[in-house]
């Protein structure tokens, strides 16, 4: 494995059946120091959800599991988080959050952070 990428997992869920909690699961596994943050607190396995903003650094990835209307509430945040990239998982395209993060030095990439892991191009 590469480096651990310390990732945000915005719209984490304690239902197994969502995406949000397959991701916390998975990068976990992979050796990733995750954050989750939902609509309401929780835990995926030992790893807490949280629904505040935690103060945070050396971010590396923010993912997101939010339709676009549901991520105008975080543009602030997650710009102070300063992630190198933000992942606009299926479902989560947002031209004007891709805008502001090119704007702030962050690389908005479209994909599906589970199948980035999958295939090792995570």
């Amino acid at each position: 494995m590469d480096t651990p990428k310390h990732t945000v997992v915005l719209g984490a869920s304690p239902n197994p059946e969502r995406y949000g909690y397959l991701a916390v699961t998975r990068l976990r596994a992979h050796g990733h120091p995750v954050t989750a943050i939902g609509k309401r607190t929780g835990s995926i396995g030992d790893t807490p959800i949280t629904d505040e903003h935690p103060a945070l650094s050396g971010v590396d990835t923010v993912t997101l599991y939010l339709n676009p209307m549901n991520q105008v509430q975080y543009y602030d945040y997650i710009l102070s988080l300063h992630p190198k990239r933000i992942i606009f998982n299926p479902g989560t395209e947002n031209p004007e959050l891709e805008t502001l993060a090119r704007e702030n030095g962050i690389i908005p990439q479209q994909a599906c952070t589970l199948v980035l892991l999958s295939t090792g191009q995570f």
